[in-house]
């Protein structure tokens, strides 16, 4: 099989589904969009709407080329979602973060170029080895954002020290890797003041960079993102689409990309500590987060406005870790939620089998059909590896014991 060769990636801001063009240029970071193919964001007045993939030939405008894809791409699904413009509660932004000042110094940058009213950013520097991290945000950022060191490793804890430092009604969680849109944190906010029973706010993923075939593979599989419908997760009236609901965590959203009504987190207990990257859990942290505040009564929002670019993993051996450490979080999680809420295993037992069958029918279609072109996620032109699915259920295997070595080596430190 043919690897799949670079692409460029881009930004376009339409200012209508039929109006012009308000601008274009490359992803943060990007080189200017020129001849070639290109993968692009498309922004409805500055609200993330859709993406494209499209080749620009020589001689040709990007712009022009790009518009044409993104007004047809719009014409066949246009859905207007009006939504009341509210103010957004104060805010905390927790980045947790272990020896990548490069990467964090571009994450901070961003976020203190947010147009959100009232926030604040808290750095938790997680069993550094270095003082590098520290050196950086005292530094070069001063009394603009605060800096805790954690010194217990692993991604659950540095977020349960990031929510015990906060001093906002909303507290909102991303990484190192990713670069905010100047509206994210106002549009993953502000749906908390509508909506007094909301507990968490997701958003929209999309890569920064599709540089390598490794890149493009991850993107072409669906990535980080959820799409740009809106969506409302309620314990009250679940999904009929998800089988196995509230236990679908990989639906909601991503840890890159979330934020928590604070006293919501607080009653669901917070992060579990054994999850997480930097524990033998290897993940699953964000996926038990989910699934607790929604156990707890709350509801759970996915909006595309909330858009953060992530730069994914570059290399073959990053992606065959990450497929290992998806499959060990998925089990992890479900294992964690069950042995700090076994009240929901008989709802978990009535629902697996529906989901279990559901799961094949996905997997055979992922198999059969190949994988999908950035930017028209699902329909799956590049084949996913079956190595890489094996990876995946030797994770989902390793999953409950890796979780459990994470709570036996919490219970020795302590």
């Amino acid at each position: 099989m043919r690897p799949p060769h670079a692409l460029s990636v881009a930004d376009l801001d339409l200012g209508s589904p039929d109006g012009p063009v308000l601008s274009l240029r490359p992803a943060p970071g990007g080189p200017p969009p020129g001849p070639g193919d290109l993968y692009a964001l498309v922004r409805l007045r500055g609200r993330p709407a859709a993406t494209v993939l499209g080749h620009v030939p020589d001689g040709a405008d990007p712009a022009d080329t790009l518009a044409a894809l993104a007004r047809t791409r719009l014409e066949e699904a246009r859905r207007e979602h009006p939504e009341p413009r509210l103010v957004p509660p104060r805010a905390s932004v927790v980045v947790a973060t272990r020896e990548r000042a490069d990467q964090l110094a571009r994450a901070l940058d961003s976020l203190l170029d947010q147009d959100h009213p009232d926030y604040e950013i808290v750095v938790v520097d997680n069993a550094p080895a270095t003082r590098a991290t520290e050196e950086l945000v005292r530094g070069a950022y001063g009394d603009r954002v605060r800096y805790v060191r954690e010194d217990t490793p692993g991604l659950a804890v540095a977020h349960n020290t990031g929510l015990a430092h906060t001093r906002a009604d909303v507290v909102a969680f991303t990484d190192d890797d990713v670069v905010a849109d100047p509206h994210w944190l106002t549009a993953l906010t502000a749906p908390f003041a509508a909506d007094p029973r909301l507990g968490c706010v997701t958003g929209l993923i999309l890569p920064a960079r599709l540089r390598t075939p490794a890149q493009i593979l991850l993107e072409s599989h669906g990535g980080f993102a959820k799409g740009f419908a809106p969506r409302l997760y309620d314990p009250v009236r679940p999904p009929a689409d998800e089988p196995l609901f509230p236990f679908t965590a990989g639906s909601f959203g991503s840890g890159a990309n979330m934020a928590f009504r604070t006293r919501a987190l607080e009653a669901a207990g917070g992060f579990d500590p054994a999850t997480g990257t930097g524990t033998t859990a290897r993940g699953g942290d964000d996926l038990y987060a989910f699934v607790a505040v929604l156990s707890a009564g709350f509801r759970l929002r996915y909006t595309a406005d909330a858009l953060v670019w992530h730069h994914h993993r570059e290399s073959w051996q990053d992606v065959r870790n990450q497929a290992f450490g998806y499959g060990a979080g998925l089990t992890a999680y479900l294992t964690a939620t069950l042995v700090r809420r076994p009240a929901l295993l008989p709802a978990l037992l009535a629902r697996l089998p529906r989901g279990l069958a559901h799961a094949r029918n996905m997997t055979a279609s992922r198999h059969a059909e190949g994988g999908g072109v950035p930017g028209e996620h699902g329909t799956h032109t590049h084949p996913w590896p079956r190595s890489l699915s094996r990876l995946e259920r030797r994770g989902m295997l390793y999953g409950p014991l890796g979780y459990a070595k994470a709570r036996l080596r919490m219970r020795g430190s302590r």
